[in-house]
């Protein structure tokens, strides 16, 4: 049975040690002190120095009590994105969120607390269950960094869950798309723009006129695109030498994907050649998608543990990214779980306490629900 006053403790706890991406070292000594009074051995391994951060991830495993019961893995992250230092937790009708100065913080603290929940359950009921790898990892929100240092073949799961996406409880990330990135830099000509800007090439104009022949957004039901910064120019006096651009396409189509970028960099590079500016590109893969059967073996639990709790194990399909990604194409197949975090990275976010219960009880049944194969 979920210990609601420990579990919310935890999750309360945790959301109030501030742990950007690259810098989490106060939330991860922390988490590992916890999991030692939890009996277990908690090992840190050097993602950390790998990725330039302050912090590894953290690995760490209840064995399990039924011979041949398979090894499964529970995961979240440590990283929020920012603001949290400062946080003022409001509490209101049996839901959590900030004082509207920061973010909360549920991003993925409301998927660790309850995994860690889960642990504890199972060390108290002594049901049958194999081992459980809790895996929390560093650097999720820039770029799935700490999971793809993270070394999970040789851990030797069968398959695991990512407690890592908004409600409902009792849902499942099944398929995901692919994620390029784009780094592009216009590079004009500079000259003064009040004596001589016929002699300039304005590479803001080239950007504008680039980007205004561009399909955005929503191109198609399950594929989208954008550019979200833009960086440049060193004057108002001067005609804008360089502009940076920093953008992204996903589609659950590769071919779909491959398509748009093309359609993205011929507007660029028309716009170079129609203003004689220079184009430096940049491309790449950010993660690939993941398609899991339905038949398959970790769905198949995930379904029945769902239903054995009355919820309805809808199967998901996000456009977002999460380890899982990178789990799968590191060939060990994973879910992610809906939890309740909602509105998550923006100053609105909040998680009901009810959906942080229900997702450590989940955890603990997809644990259970696993030994009984």
């Amino acid at each position: 049975m979920v210990n609601q006053e420990r579990l919310v403790s935890l999750f309360k706890e945790l959301i109030l040690i501030n742990a950007p991406s690259l810098a989490e070292r106060p939330c991860v000594d922390r988490v590992k002190v916890i999991l030692a009074e939890m009996g277990l051995d908690p090992v840190e391994d050097d993602a950390g120095a790998a990725i330039g951060g302050n912090a590894g991830n953290v690995v760490a495993v209840l064995k399990g009590n039924k011979p041949g019961a398979p090894r499964v893995f529970l995961s979240a992250h440590f990283d929020t994105v920012e603001p949290t230092a400062g946080l003022q937790i409001v509490e209101r009708d049996g839901v959590l969120s900030s004082d509207g100065t920061t973010i909360l913080g549920a991003d993925d603290k409301g998927g660790m607390a309850p995994a860690i929940e889960a642990v504890r359950m199972l060390q108290e009921s002594g049901a049958p269950h194999g081992d459980v790898v809790l895996l929390f990892s560093v650097a999720e929100e820039v770029g799935l960094k700490g999971a793809a240092n993270l070394k999970i073949e040789d851990l030797h799961c069968e398959f695991g869950f990512v407690l890592d996406t908004g409600p409902p409880v009792g849902t499942f990330v099944t398929r995901t798309a692919t994620h390029d990135k784009l780094d592009v830099t216009i590079v004009g000509k500079p000259a003064h723009s009040g004596k001589d800007p016929e002699k300039g090439i304005n590479a803001i104009q080239v950007m504008a006129d680039a980007v205004s022949q561009m399909r955005l957004g929503r191109i198609g039901p399950e594929t989208t695109a954008n550019f979200g910064i833009v960086e440049g120019g060193t004057a108002v006096n001067v005609v804008c030498p360089f502009v940076r651009l920093r953008g992204e396409a996903r589609s659950t189509d590769t071919a779909e994907l491959d398509k748009q970028i093309d359609h993205m960099l011929q507007c660029l590079e028309s716009a170079a050649r129609k203003w004689g500016a220079q184009l430096k590109v940049e491309h790449h893969r950010h993660y690939d998608a993941y398609l899991i059967d339905p038949d398959s073996k970790v769905v198949q639990v995930a379904q029945r543990a769902s239903r054995n709790l009355g919820f309805e194990p809808t199967l998901r399909t996000t456009l977002g990214g999460s380890d899982a990604n990178v789990y799968n194409a590191k060939g060990v197949p994973c879910v992610v779980l809906g939890t309740g975090m909602d509105k998550i990275h923006t100053h609105e976010e909040y998680i009901k306490i009810q959906d942080l219960v229900d997702t450590a009880r989940l955890a603990y049944e997809l644990v259970v629900e696993s030994a009984k194969d």
